[in-house]
């Protein structure tokens, strides 16, 4: 086990005579043993990071730490860190086991003995419920097996960092439900410094300690799953985590709640909140967060708390139904769960807590969080 730590780290490419920065002055102290997710969408620099720290790619600028020692000019094989790619990487005329075995094979791994290579392969294939198919080869397996098989070539070799680069992308849903609550047992069991990189929001609230969001090749937020959700540090985050996505509606502060559209709905302003009477803000309603009330009967709260919407438009998506409400000419989609729920045409009046309610700067593109300055991220040191 070894802490982590990028110190401005710089890495840029030439793409058709463009120069792209991949990654753009990321700093970031991981702790001994903690699994940091590293999330985004194609393009952010997440491959880019997870190479740099394995060696697999020179960084132009910066430096990288290992256990508190400098690697940045040290060869991957030196580093001492195991990395599971996006493609299986498996060698196709080798067997399970074979595949298994090549990485205690090599650099400071090579001192195993074939009896205890036996051994940890069994234990890690034991673990990961590919025992019964150490003989086979890698196309007699199905996606999901070689899935277990890249991830067991990467848990078989004591290692002081795991770096995994979306492990899961080329699963179905089902088998990506399973693996996230394996590699969940896995981490916990291991107490190995893990980075794992993912475009999944719902990975990297189900295994991360901490979620680095990143954009463009920097860092725009970092700090617990809860943090994340309850706080974003701008729109592109808010927007990041949750499906369907947050709400964004601009609104006006009026006497304590905030006008959304005509002023036919309005929200309570969050406590705390540094705004005033007159002022423009982005507000931002999880559809999750959201009350429908589906009884006809219900009518408008005096301060206009509740009001009416109709539902365009009901989806339902599995035990949860997705409403698309309009409320004077401007649409909600609202998450409810349980068997029932409204049909399209039905009204329903629609609440909001105040804590559920995220104020953001108004403006074009990703705007700040009200009380944040711009758009650094608001680290977190770990504990």
């Amino acid at each position: 086990m070894a802490t982590v730590s990028l110190v401005d780290v710089h890495k840029s490419f030439n793409k058709g005579g463009n120069t792209i920065d991949a990654v753009d002055g990321l700093s970031v102290d991981i702790a001994d043993g903690e699994f940091f997710v590293i999330l985004g969408p194609s393009g952010a620099g997440k491959t880019t990071t997870l190479k740099s720290v394995a060696g697999l790619v020179d960084i132009d600028a910066g430096s990288i730490h290992i256990g508190g020692n400098d690697v940045t000019l040290v060869e991957p094989y030196n580093r001492n860190v195991a990395m599971a790619f996006e493609s299986y990487a498996l060698y196709p005329q080798k067997t399970v086991a074979e595949n298994l075995a090549s990485p205690l094979k090599s650099g400071r791994t090579g001192r195993y003995t074939e009896a205890e290579r036996a051994e940890r392969i069994d234990q890690v294939t034991s673990t990961l419920g590919i025992n019964h198919l150490q003989k086979r080869f890698p196309r007699e397996l199905s996606n999901g097996q070689r899935q277990r098989v890249a991830l067991g070539r990467v848990l078989v070799r004591p290692a002081d960092v795991y770096l995994l680069d979306e492990p899961l992308s080329h699963l179905d849903a089902k088998l990506r439900a399973s693996m996230r609550a394996e590699l969940k047992q896995l981490g916990a069991m291991s107490n190995t410094t893990t980075i794992y990189v993912t475009h999944d929001y719902q990975e990297a609230l189900a295994l991360g300690d901490r979620i680095a969001v990143m954009r463009d090749g920097r860092l725009v937020q970092i700090g617990r799953p809860e943090e994340i959700w309850h706080q974003p540090a701008d729109t592109f985050v808010a927007k990041a985590l949750g499906q369907p996505e947050i709400n964004l509606l601009d609104g006006v502060v009026d006497s304590g709640r905030i006008r959304l559209g005509d002023g036919t709905f309005d929200v309570p302003v969050p406590p705390s909140t540094p705004c005033q009477r007159g002022d423009r803000v982005r507000v931002g309603l999880r559809p999750c967060d959201i009350q429908a009330d589906i009884q006809a009967d219900v009518a408008p709260s005096a301060d206009g708390s509740a009001p009416r919407g109709c539902v365009v438009l009901a989806e339902r998506l599995g035990r949860n139904v997705e409403l698309t409400v309009d409320i004077g000419g401007t649409q909600l989609i609202v998450l409810t769960a349980g068997r029932g729920g409204a049909g399209e045409g039905a009204e329903v009046a629609l609440t909001v807590a105040d804590t559920d309610v995220h104020l953001f700067e108004i403006g074009d593109g990703a705007t700040p969080r009200l009380g944040t300055s711009g758009h650094e991220p608001v680290l977190e040191a770990a504990q």
